[in-house]
């Protein structure tokens, strides 16, 4: 459970003096994995497990991370396309207003309903009045990732970038054609591309498409949900200045989803990095940039094609081990541990984390029978074949497992065919701070 008190820190709360345009709150989402002819519930895969954040007016605030991670999932919550599991999500606070939502949120979790209610009436996005949410749908538009996929390809240039306007009843008739001339023009197109289909268009022309329609009603949030990863360099850095002075103008607020470190550095306030669908550091672009605290966030840097990777301490980051764990079961402690270069034994190694290895090996992990938990970090594995125990118990005390799970491991004994193992128990790393407006979740301060 992500430690609300934490979310936002003492230096973003101080921040309310211009309000929120955006504000989420342990936002969670999490998808059902069904399994047998009844199809019943078996797990849950946790997309987004517990994000808070906000967005100001007037800034870009990137969301960085892996493919996997939650990023896009985490943009169609903050847009409204898909409703939480849990959380809140909350459009258009004042300074006081956001001042309250920070209040209410550092309450008990049995006090905090009676505190929100009447927040969660004006300003709660699936909560508000009908009246409300209309204005929030006009005031909160999306750009997605395949701009082709998102263009209807039987509609008219003119139909798509108008469809906003008479939807809302902003325009018709003349009036609504120069409108979209007037958008046109303001994304580098113009009145000769009104009639035609979105497969007449390069893509990046399509992108160009789908931003204009999305600044059609003149919203105040403008969710990018990858816009740029399917263009070459060239069209990249077009697209981006357009958003750049798009944004000067018309005091534009964006949330930039994206992996591409190099995109997020030249167009964000302030990022937010997220593993497993939860927030592992947030802070102002140049801070993460410099000193950034967490190791994951170390890796992503590190991984830019045009950062010098000579020295050892930056050379570690750059390549991380193994994949993404199954977000249907998320490491124990720091969801990060498992790929980590700097783990410690209080990062929250579990019995998971065996079977994990075990996949590497394997005949071991074809002679796996069963695997009995008593906790998250202690039981036994049954192996089919003899020895396999024995030679699973002599691996984990080798070179060939990170010293730290092995510093971690409490008792770990062989009894014929099964091999009993406990660990150190630890809690779930929680957000702590690092400097103004800058927060990160892990054991070490000096990653």
């Amino acid at each position: 459970m992500t430690d609300m008190s934490r979310l936002p820190t003492p230096e973003q709360a101080s921040e309310a003096a211009s309000g929120s345009v955006l504000s989420l709150r342990g936002i969670s989402k999490h998808f059902p994995i069904r399994a047998g002819a009844l199809q019943r519930v078996v797990g849950h895969v946790r997309a987004v497990d517990g994000v808070s954040f906000d967005i100001r007016p007037g800034e870009t605030l990137g969301l960085v991370g892996e493919s996997g991670c939650g990023k896009t999932t985490l943009g169609r919550l903050a847009s409204g396309l898909l409703s939480p599991t849990s959380g809140g999500s909350y459009f258009n606070l004042d300074t006081a207003a956001l001042s309250k939502l920070n209040a209410a949120y550092a309450l008990p979790e049995d006090a905090r309903a009676a505190a929100l209610a009447p927040l969660e009436a004006a300003h709660g996005i699936a909560t508000m009045p009908k009246a409300a949410q209309s204005r929030f749908r006009r005031n909160c538009q999306m750009v997605f990732q395949d701009s082709f996929s998102s263009l209807n390809p039987r509609h008219l240039v003119i139909d798509i970038v108008g469809r906003p306007l008479r939807v809302h009843k902003e325009a018709s008739g003349e009036a609504l054609t120069e409108r979209v001339v007037e958008l046109l023009e303001q994304v580098g197109l113009g009145r000769q591309h009104l009639y035609r289909y979105p497969h007449q268009f390069s893509g990046g022309q399509r992108q160009r498409i789908s931003i204009a329609r999305a600044l059609a009603l003149d919203p105040e949030l403008i969710i990018l949900d990858e816009p740029t990863s399917a263009l070459d360099v060239s069209v990249q850095a077009q697209i981006l200045n357009l958003l750049n002075d798009l944004q000067a103008e018309r005091n534009l607020a964006y949330l930039f989803v994206t992996h591409d470190l190099s995109v997020v550095e030249h167009m964000a306030d302030r990022i937010v990095t997220m593993y497993l669908g939860r927030v592992v550091e947030a802070g102002p672009t140049r801070t993460l940039f410099d000193a950034a605290a967490h190791p994951y966030t170390r890796a992503l840097i590190a991984a830019k094609p045009d950062l010098a990777v000579d020295d050892p301490q930056v050379a570690k980051f750059a390549a991380l081990d193994g994949s993404i764990p199954d977000p249907a079961r998320p490491p124990r402690g720091c969801h990060f541990h498992t790929r980590c270069p700097v783990a410690t034994p209080n990062c929250g190694w579990e019995l998971d984390d065996i079977v994990r290895l075990l996949e590497r090996s394997e005949d071991l992990f074809e002679s796996l029978s069963d695997v009995s938990r008593h906790s998250d970090f202690a039981g036994e594995l049954a192996f089919e074949d003899e020895g396999s125990a024995e030679r699973l118990a002599q691996a984990l005390r080798s070179d060939a497992t990170p010293a730290s799970m092995r510093s971690a491991m409490e008792s770990l004994t062989v009894d014929g065919r099964t091999l009993r193992v406990r660990f150190q128990e630890v809690g779930e790393v929680q957000l702590s701070d690092r400097g103004p407006d800058h927060i990160a979740a892990c054991v070490i301060k000096d990653a």
